[in-house]
């Protein structure tokens, strides 16, 4: 049985995306309406604490997915830091996934849950859940060849050190697809020195898996490494 889970929250209110965007990796004024984009939550130190698929209903109105295990301490975190903002935060229900070309889309509508795994990891769209939070860094996870990260926004958490990595530095880690034979390595496995599992799911070969790794690490491994499609297929450095 997949324990799997998401949680569909809303946040409503005139100061609503003033928050979202002092909080997230995502430009939030630069979000199109009805279109969802899975973008982060970071501590001080640009370490990913909280995944969320959001979504901009008008500038009042947003939904925002999580993870279930993470959706609690999600609300908690908003209410704490959006304290004195006017709006509204509600947990609404549980909601199930859908990739839509390279992004996932929900609804209440059961679906599949392992076929979303796969497809989700054969292309590249990681997921933060509690066993992963606090350990990579938006650009290891590619988010912004996801449109779930931008460099020309105005401060957010953990946006010195994030820009700082981008415009002067280049991750030493970052993310593949790989194919194994064995079990299913858990969320936060270390595979090896500088191999890391964000996402896995079991096959009936073995398993697929995402994974934060250093390249050369990956060749030390009996594992076979899969092409990620061509928007997150190139240098997750800045273009010089």
């Amino acid at each position: 049985m997949n324990n799997l889970r998401f949680t569909r929250l809303e946040l409503v209110g005139v100061d609503a995306q003033k928050f979202l965007q002092g909080q997230v990796t995502l430009h939030v004024e630069r979000l199109e309406l009805n279109t969802t984009r899975y973008t982060t939550i970071c501590n001080l130190k640009g370490r990913i604490v909280f995944g969320l698929w959001l979504t901009k209903i008008t500038p009042e109105h947003f939904e925002l997915v999580a993870v279930a295990d993470q959706a609690e301490d999600l609300a908690k975190h908003i209410k704490k830091f959006g304290a004195f903002s006017k709006m509204t935060l509600t947990v609404v229900d549980e909601v199930y996934p859908t990739v839509d070309g390279h992004q996932t889309v929900f609804s209440t509508e059961a679906t599949d849950l392992n076929a979303w795994q796969q497809q989700a990891i054969l292309t590249g769209q990681a997921w933060i859940q509690a066993a992963t939070a606090e350990l990579f860094q938006p650009q290891e996870l590619r988010l912004h060849q996801r449109d779930g990260i931008h460099y020309d926004k105005g401060c957010y958490l953990g946006q010195e050190v994030i820009a700082r990595l981008w415009f002067k530095a280049k991750p030493k880690h970052w993310l593949h697809v790989i194919q194994g034979s064995s079990e299913a390595p858990a969320p936060a496995t270390q595979l090896a020195n500088d191999v890391e599992v964000v996402n896995s799911l079991a096959t009936d070969a073995g398993y697929i898996a995402l994974v934060v790794a250093k390249p050369d690490a990956l060749q030390n491994l009996d594992v076979t490494i899969l092409e990620l499609p061509e928007p997150l297929s190139g240098d997750v450095a800045r273009p010089q």
